[in-house]
């Protein structure tokens, strides 16, 4: 079964019309792997921005959303409100809302549910800190992350899983194309294991984690890596070698 590879671009809160137009319009201009599904995400604000702007080739997804579809929530944004936007995805559980906003894994399972009962696709992210991997508990902390997603799923073909070491976020350190490959590998396992067989050879697992133009081809080339979740190379020109990686 060939896992279509899926780069995402995570401009997190970065980027103004002007900005993100320039980024845009390089973007349309350039030659893409056809082979690669390309979504970016956009700040909430801009969502709207993004997807009149971008062609229809590249999908848009929200960073973050609530888990109900309307109320008294404020400063939060629903499923129905992204969809209403032309927006089919949404990235849900990143180490940011976790370790910064605090978002617990019980939240996080129950945004998911919510987004995919009402149509969107979800990239859900899991990933383990620095002193959990020096721990030796990599593998403790992804599965249980793993789980609460995957009890609130029940449609995969609308999931991308996203492992992204949260020491390698924004650092500049990268998990090594092996460190990637053995924790994908693993979660693959734990998919067999604990959801299917058919499921754990069709769903995407990509990497995050200071990906650039210099380390995305050796990462691509590993068995178990279906793309990548990009944050900060995402918004420069490079964002088209990455997505061209397997090419």
């Amino acid at each position: 079964m060939t896992r279509k590879f899926f780069v995402g671009g995570n401009w997190k809160m970065n980027g103004d019309k002007k900005s993100l137009g320039e980024l845009i319009h390089t973007m349309n201009g350039a030659k893409v792997d056809p082979n690669v599904e390309v979504v970016c995400g956009a700040p909430s604000i801009y969502l709207d921005f993004a997807r009149s702007k971008l062609d229809a080739k590249f999908g848009v997804a929200a960073q973050n959303c609530y888990k109900v579809p309307k109320g008294a929530f404020t400063g939060e944004i629903s499923p129905a409100m992204i969809k209403d936007c032309g927006v089919h995805w949404v990235i849900l559980g990143h180490s940011e809302r976790r370790h910064v906003f605090g978002e617990s894994d019980e939240l996080i399972g129950q945004k998911t549910a919510h987004a995919l009962e009402n149509g969107l696709g979800v990239i859900a992210c899991i990933g383990e800190k620095l002193d959990e991997r020096e721990g030796g508990i990599t593998e403790k902390v992804v599965f249980a992350q793993t789980k609460v997603i995957a009890d609130n799923v029940k449609d995969w073909s609308k999931v991308v899983l996203a492992y992204e070491p949260v020491w390698a976020i924004g650092t500049g350190k990268t998990a090594s194309p092996q460190q990637a490959q053995e924790v994908h590998d693993k979660l693959r396992g734990w998919l067999k294991t604990h959801v299917s067989e058919a499921v754990a050879n069709s769903v995407r697992i990509i990497y995050g984690g200071s990906v650039t133009g210099g380390t995305c081809k050796e990462l691509a080339s590993q068995k178990d890596v279906d793309g990548f979740l990009v944050g900060g190379a995402s918004l420069k020109p490079e964002f088209i070698e990455i997505i061209n990686a397997k090419a």
